[in-house]
C-alpha cells in the first residue's frame, strides 16, 4: 500500500510538471483544482476513464436514466479528453473530474455524492475509491470488463491489485478468457454479458445525425473515411487520393491542433484539401444531407471539381461521418492501439488498421472474418483498398459480414439492466 500510494503523488507531480508545456495536462491538473463538489442526497456513480469509455458505457447511462428517471446521476471523467467534451452531457445532474486515488479524496468524495451504487466501465481500479465503496457496503459493478494474461492482476507480485479487484460487487464481462482469469484468482462473481459499445454504434446506426456539409462534399461519389488518425497513419493514407481520383476522402485527426491538421494538408496534393469549417463557411447555404443521399443543387455540378478531401478540424462527429463513408480507415495500429472500429463496422463499412491491433477483441474477430484489414506498410494499404475499389463482389460481401457481426453482438445492455437495479440508500448490494 505505501508504494501504492507514492506511486499516486509521483504520477500526480508528473502531470504537474507536465502541465507546464503540455495542455491536456494542464486541464488536467487545473480541472481537479478548481472544481467544486455538490452534495447529494443520494445518486447513482458512472465513472469513465475517457471518452471512448463514456461512449462505451453510454447505453448502460441512458438505460439507467430512462428506467429510474427519479434517481440523480454523477458522472466522473479521469481524462480532459471525456470531461471536456462531455461536461454538459444532460444524462447527468454533474459531471467531475475523478479526483487523485487517496483515501482522503476518496471518503471525500463519497460523502458528497452519497451514491447508492457505482458503475466502472471496462477498466480503472483505484484502491480507495474502491475500499470505500467496500467499507460502506455500496455495490460497485464493473461492465464490459475485458482481461488479459499479462496483466497486473494475474502476476505474483500482484497481490495488491488482486485485491482492489476482490472489491467489486460483480463484473460483466466482454469474454470467456476474462472469467477463466478472473476464476482462477477465485473470483466467480461474473457474468459474460458481451461489450455495450455494440449496442451503442448500432444505436448510433440506426439514428445517425446528419452532419452539415457532408453530403455536399460527398456529392455522390464514393468516399474513403479514415477516422481517429495519427501521423503515422497519415503518411500512408496520403497516397491514396492521386491512385483514385473518382473517390472523396475524409481525414479525422486524433487530435486537431492547428499544426496538426496543417501539417496533414501539406502530405495532400496543393489545393486538394479544404478543413471542415472552411468548408461549411464557404457554402454558407448548405443543408444538412441524410448520409447516403446526393446533393440537391440547381445546376449540376462535376464531382472532379472542388476539393477532394475534406479535413475534419473538430471532436466528435465522426461516429455520424461513417454514415456516409464506403470504406474506413481507422488509426492508431502503428502506435499503442488502434481506435474505435465499430463506429464504423456498424454502418457495414470494411475498415482497415494497422498492425498494433492484438488487444481488441472486435479487431481480431474481425481480421478473422475478413470483414477487417490490418496492414503494415503503403504497399498492402493500397492493395486491400484497391481490392475493395475494383472487385465490387468482394466489396459487398465484406460489407454483410460486418454489418452481421455488429448486429449479432448487441444486447449486453438488456442483459445488465435485467441483473442490475439501484438499492435503496446504503441497503446493500443486490447480487
Amino acid at each position: 500500500m505505501f508504494l501504492y500510494n507514492i506511486g499516486i503523488k509521483l504520477y500526480y507531480f508528473a502531470v504537474w510538471l507536465a502541465s507546464f508545456f503540455n495542455a491536456k495536462a494542464g486541464l488536467w491538473i487545473k480541472g481537479r483544482r478548481q472544481q467544486k463538489l455538490t452534495s447529494f442526497s443520494s445518486s447513482i456513480w458512472f465513472h469513465f476513464a475517457s471518452l471512448g469509455e463514456f461512449e462505451q458505457g453510454r447505453p448502460i447511462l441512458e438505460a439507467m436514466r430512462n428506467k429510474h428517471p427519479e434517481k440523480e446521476i454523477v458522472v466522473t471523467f479521469f481524462s480532459p479528453s471525456g470531461y471536456e467534451i462531455r461536461k454538459n452531457t444532460p444524462l447527468a445532474d454533474a459531471v467531475y473530474y475523478l479526483p487523485l486515488d487517496t483515501a482522503n479524496n476518496a471518503h471525500e468524495f463519497i460523502d458528497a455524492i452519497k451514491p447508492t451504487m457505482a458503475v466502472f466501465t471496462k477498466y480503472e481500479y483505484w484502491y480507495h475509491y474502491f475500499n470505500e465503496l467496500h467499507q460502506r457496503q455500496i455495490p460497485l459493478y464493473i461492465i464490459s470488463g475485458i482481461f488479459r494474461p499479462g496483466q497486473v492482476f494475474f502476476k505474483w507480485y500482484g497481490g495488491l491489485h488482486r485485491k482492489i479487484l476482490s472489491m467489486v460487487t460483480h463484473f460483466f464481462l466482454q469474454d470467456e478468457q476474462s472469467r477463466q482469469l478472473l476464476s482462477n484468482v477465485g473470483l466467480n462473481n461474473t457474468t459474460i454479458s458481451g461489450d455495450t459499445r455494440f449496442d451503442r454504434v448500432w444505436a448510433n446506426a440506426e439514428q445517425p445525425k446528419q452532419i452539415p456539409g457532408a453530403g455536399e462534399f460527398k456529392n455522390g461519389q464514393k468516399l474513403f473515411i479514415a477516422g481517429s488518425t495519427w501521423p503515422e497513419d497519415e503518411k500512408l493514407l496520403a497516397t491514396l487520393p492521386a491512385l483514385y481520383p473518382d473517390w472523396k476522402f475524409i481525414f479525422a485527426p486524433h487530435e486537431v491542433e492547428a499544426e496538426k491538421i496543417n501539417n496533414l494538408i501539406n502530405l495532400l496534393p496543393k489545393g486538394s484539401a479544404v478543413k471542415y469549417s472552411e468548408w461549411v463557411k464557404n457554402n454558407s447555404k448548405i443543408k444538412s444531407q441524410k448520409p447516403k443521399d446526393g446533393v440537391e443543387i440547381s445546376a449540376p455540378r462535376s464531382p472532379h471539381l472542388g476539393p477532394r478531401t475534406l479535413i475534419i478540424d473538430n471532436i466528435g462527429m465522426l461516429s455520424s461521418l461513417y454514415a456516409y463513408g464506403d470504406i474506413a480507415y481507422i488509426g492508431g495500429g502503428f502506435g499503442v492501439g488502434i481506435h474505435n472500429t465499430l463506429e464504423a463496422a456498424a454502418f457495414g463499412l470494411p475498415v482497415i488498421f494497422g498492425p498494433n491491433y492484438s488487444k481488441f477483441n472486435e479487431a481480431r474477430e474481425l481480421v478473422a472474418l475478413k470483414a477487417g484489414f490490418s496492414i503494415n506498410n503503403e504497399t498492402e494499404l493500397q492493395g486491400i483498398t484497391n481490392t475493395l475499389v475494383t472487385d465490387r463482389g468482394f466489396y459487398n460481401l465484406t460489407s454483410k459480414k460486418i454489418y452481421s457481426y455488429v448486429r449479432e453482438h448487441t444486447g449486453a445492455t438488456q442483459m445488465i439492466m435485467e441483473l442490475v437495479n439501484p438499492p435503496d440508500p446504503y441497503s446493500g448490494a443486490l447480487m
